[in-house]
């Protein structure tokens, strides 16, 4: 039977992977990620799972899912709806059947649609013979019957053949997509070299799915996408938290300085620090903190002693670190702080992603404390913009705060490996020590730059006092003096926005004069972006300004921003950075389009909501 099914060739394929919390889903998406990029398509990844470590199994709540999009051409966004959704129990589907597209696949485990499954995920009745009358193709496969039995001669118990099922799903969607099976075996094997049952077990669950997928009727075709033409080099899928990691890793190479991370475990920030934890044979230095304020803490006395110092966190935990990156503003010490956004306010969505943190990062310091801002906006510019934060910090001696969020930190997208003489030279900007014998002034600033000379401890000559208290210009000597806090506060804000000169002004994206100007900073580009280029080859006039740079913005937004009928600001949060523009860019109207659902944008959202406002011009 195998022999007269066809193949078709798609340009692009969105699926989504979907079971219990402990169905393995994030693994099988990965894996199917990890293999796809390896043969050459670009993919957008989004990994959505619920905050408890299990929960109650069989229910909407313990839904955990992992969606990909794949193509042969850029791909931007994980897409909004999918072409394929494996649904390992009823709950999966309950929880994911309005994102299946008119005429998609629904790949059901039939086994667990049992009558008490069906009502612990809130159906009345088996909801899949309506499904049949729509325009959804249904496959029914009985994955824990097939798994058993294909299994059975290697004596493992029922919680480990269960454990294998999802291999079984992913064998399935091989076969459908054309993807070979060896890019996976190799994982297993590498991965459990010392529990060859474990290995073999997974292996021929994946042989399994992929044999029956090429013999029933039900699936009479399967699919081909092509490579995509991405610029030639070495590439490596990678997520947000991994590639800001890398980034970090790089501007220490650069700086000449060794890398120090002090940091307290938080979702979804964690996997930054166990990433540089592992990095020792680069000479990273890591310390978990016994909270926020000692992890910053550390990181503050790491920067006064010459070390590249970093911390990360997540919104909760950067409310905690602020009077700590006061201390870090009022010293003039170099630090970055890298806040991947989550769900709030307090424990709030820990798992979901949000852009709520925008004001605290530029103003929730107490005093006037000026630190930079800057925002990632993909998966693999993380790299970039921890690079350039660290840049920032280490050349002008301010703190600087890297915003990242759920939705980059844990979606992965190939990343083209740079060389580090790609990478710019980062000046750091250290006392000359053959100058030991002259009078050591702490806060002598450089007239273009007002940037403070930076000595460590063990400099002989060098010897000075920093601290929390205001400090006597250029001395350093603890001051009250009234005049002095007006110039030494007028220093530091000047400092900061003076860092503006290296800021490019965003690249608009399409007509410099159209009816709508799209407005986005961070991590929704991909989405703005796709959004806009659909409705642009519609012949709408809209054109796309993404910000990230925050604090202080680029010069010349307002010559911009003067060309446009209407600006509409589009954030996942309640508006801030549409008002933090109404206080730095004054004398536009900023309208609004937020959303605050622990979710991304969708495409399809974005569009209607540009198109409304077109129409009404």
């Amino acid at each position: 039977m195998a022999t007269t099914k066809k193949k078709i060739e798609r340009e692009e394929v969105v699926i989504r992977f979907s079971g219990d919390s402990g169905d393995g889903m994030q693994l099988t998406g990965t894996q199917f990620s990890n293999t796809t990029a390896l043969l050459g398509n670009d993919v957008s990844t989004f990994p959505d799972y619920p905050a408890e470590i299990r929960a109650p199994q069989g229910t909407v709540g313990g839904v955990s899912g992992f969606q990909l999009h794949f193509g042969n051409a850029k791909v931007h966004t994980p897409g909004d709806y999918c072409d394929v959704l494996v649904a390992m129990n009823p709950a999966a589907l309950q929880a994911n059947k309005k994102w299946v597209k008119k005429g998609g696949t629904v790949i059901v485990n039939i086994d667990s649609f049992t009558d008490k499954n069906l009502e612990k995920a809130g159906f009345e009745s088996n909801p899949l013979p309506d499904l049949k009358k729509g325009e959804y193709n249904i496959i029914e496969a009985p994955v824990q019957t097939l798994v058993r039995e294909a299994v059975k001669d290697l004596g493992l118990d029922m919680k480990s053949i269960e454990r294998t099922k999802n291999m079984f799903a992913l064998g399935i969607t091989y076969w459908l997509f054309n993807r070979p099976l060896n890019h996976t075996e190799l994982f297993f094997e590498k991965k459990f070299a010392k529990k060859p049952e474990v290995i073999e077990a997974n292996i021929l669950a994946l042989h399994a799915g992929y044999n029956y997928a090429n013999t029933i009727e039900a699936l009479s075709s399967h699919y081909v996408i092509k490579k995509a033409k991405l610029e030639k080099g070495t590439y490596r899928n990678v997520n947000g938290n991994v590639a800001t990691a890398w980034g970090l890793i790089a501007a220490a190479e650069r700086a000449k300085l060794p890398l120090f991370c002090g940091s307290y475990p938080i979702t979804p920030a964690t996997e930054i620090l166990q990433e540089l934890s592992a990095r020792k044979d680069l000479g990273v230095k890591t310390f978990q903190a016994e909270d926020e304020i000692g992890g910053i803490a550390t990181s503050i006395g790491a920067s006064f002693a010459g070390h590249f110092a970093v911390t990360t966190t997540s919104g909760p935990g950067l409310a905690l670190k602020t009077e700590a990156a006061g201390l870090a503003v009022i010293a003039e010490l170099p630090i970055v702080i890298v806040d991947v956004q989550r769900g709030g306010p307090s424990t709030g969505l820990p798992t979901k992603t949000e852009q709520s943190d925008l004001l605290q990062a530029i103003y929730g310091r107490h005093g006037e404390s000026p630190a930079v801002v800057i925002a990632a906006s993909s998966p693999s510019n993380c790299f970039d913009y921890a690079f350039e934060a660290g840049q920032i910090a280490l050349e002008h001696m301010v703190p600087v705060i890297l915003l990242t969020d759920g939705f980059l930190a844990n979606g992965t997208e190939p990343w083209k490996v740079p060389t580090m003489s790609d990478m710019p030279e980062i000046k750091v900007q250290m006392v000359d020590q053959s100058k030991a014998d002259e009078e050591y002034l702490p806060y002598d600033r450089d007239p273009e730059t007002l940037v403070r000379k930076w000595a460590v401890p063990g400099m002989k000559g060098f010897e000075h006092r920093l601290g929390g208290l205001e400090k006597m210009d250029k001395t350093g000597t603890v001051s009250y003096v009234p005049e002095n806090h007006q110039v030494m506060t007028d220093y530091r804000q000047q400092k900061v926005n003076m860092v503006a000169k290296r800021f490019p002004l965003p690249k608009i994206e399409g007509d410099e004069n159209a009816d709508l100007l799209v407005i986005g900073w961070g991590g929704t580009y991909g989405h703005l972006h796709t959004a806009v280029t659909e409705l642009q080859a519609e012949g709408k006039s809209v054109s796309f300004i993404h910000f990230n740079h925050i604090y202080p913005l680029p010069l010349g937004v307002d010559q911009i921003f003067k060309n446009y009928k209407r600006l509409l600001v589009c954030e996942l949060n309640m508006g801030q950075f549409a008002d933090y523009l109404t206080i730095k860019v004054p004398g536009f109207k900023y309208e609004k389009y937020n959303k605050v659902q622990g979710l991304p944008f969708t495409v399809d959202e974005l569009k209607q909501a540009f198109n409304k406002i077109l129409e009404e011009k």
